[in-house]
């Protein structure tokens, strides 16, 4: 879902809530977003069937009667979902494994009281939260590959060698017993992947990568492709 759309039905989330006009001053406190944003939103709102009523300086009231239209999926796609979100809630960061679990809930709001209720007693299990794993510093880092900005890592060798080393973080890979980052190391002039659980300082840099992320993975996916069949021969 794009962040526009996230935002539009966390518009009608919070009018939902207020049975009295709420000022647009209110909507964009609670949105992280300008003025000219929420009458932005009010009227892609209105436009989509919304019954939106109010005006800028006197506030918005939601109608009843708006619906979102119902999320239909079939069984084996809700049992994939609640699978997905219970292997992030056991693997990912904190952050990560927080919305996976509000993404399903959002989308079992949504759902025939029959699937509700089969998503909410779904037998596919995940053992516990691995040891270790999803250190919050992961959260920085995904925020770093989604703003393609540089990051400073104080990374720790299998010996237990520290260095600091500032990287161009591109994808993050998620094992069994490990998560992975791959990206570019100014420090190695190449790509190189970081195990989790030996980056024990991270923070993003002002400065951008030099070329866009999709280029430079397209970049590293050569680059692996190559070294593959290398050791092959």
């Amino acid at each position: 879902m794009s962040n526009r759309a996230e935002r539009l039905l966390q518009v009608l989330e919070i009018l939902r809530r207020h049975r009295r006009p709420l000022a647009a001053a209110r909507l964009a406190e609670e949105t992280g977003t300008s003025l000219r944003t929420v009458y932005r939103d009010i009227e892609a709102l209105r436009a989509q069937g919304a019954v939106i009523e109010g005006e800028a300086g006197v506030g918005y009231i939601l109608r009843p009667g708006f619906l979102l239209p119902p999320l239909m999926f079939s069984r084996d796609e809700l049992e994939a979902l609640v699978l997905g979100t219970r292997l992030v809630a056991a693997r990912a960061d904190p952050a990560l494994a927080e919305a996976a679990g509000k993404a399903l809930g959002r989308i079992g709001a949504v759902l025939p009281e029959e699937l509700r209720v089969f998503v909410e007693t779904s037998p596919l299990l995940v053992a516990g939260r691995l040891p270790g794993a999803g250190s919050p510093l992961m959260a920085d880092l995904r925020e770093a590959m989604r703003a393609e900005r540089k990051a400073e890592i104080l990374y720790r060798s299998l010996r237990g060698d520290e260095t600091r080393r500032v990287i161009w973080p591109l994808a993050m890979g998620f094992f069994e017993s490990v998560q992975t980052l791959v990206g570019w190391c100014e420090l190695r002039q190449g790509f190189r992947n970081f195990r989790e659980d030996r980056i024990a300082e991270c923070r993003m840099l002002d400065a951008r990568f030099p070329r866009r992320r999709t280029t430079l993975l397209r970049e590293w996916w050569e680059a692996d492709r190559a070294r593959k069949a290398a050791d092959r021969s």
